[in-house]
């Protein structure tokens, strides 16, 4: 089983920035990609950014230029760097990572970080 630890959502005005952290731990698993999804009240959950195991990098054309997706393979973590955020950012945060254990491939969700921007 793979545990995932989000952390670093909060409240912060329009313009502000927040850092999000996912961190897997667990036993016997290596990491695939990782991503950080979003779902605001009412909405569908929508892709934010992924990134794979080299270190390519994909974002929602909504955030391009504002977010940034970076991984630290040592530590099994996923960040995801906000910046100039707007009050249509504001969701809950979810990342999402794909794992590889004796051979099979599993996603695991994290529990949900809150993001809440205001104008």
């Amino acid at each position: 089983q793979v545990q995932l630890v989000e952390s670093g959502g909060g409240s912060v005005q329009a313009g502000g920035s927040l850092r999000l952290s996912c961190a897997a731990s667990g036993s016997s698993f290596s990491i695939n990609n990782m991503g950080w999804y979003r779902q605001a009240p009412g909405k569908q959950r929508e892709l934010v950014a992924t990134i794979t195991s080299s270190g390519s990098t994909n974002y929602a054309d909504s955030v391009k230029g504002r977010f940034t997706i970076s991984r630290d393979n040592a530590k099994n973590t996923v960040y995801l760097q906000m910046n100039s955020l707007k009050p249509e950012d504001t969701a809950n945060y979810h990342c999402k990572v794909n794992v590889l254990r004796s051979r099979i491939a599993y996603d695991y969700w994290g529990q949900g970080t809150q993001v809440t921007v205001s104008s």
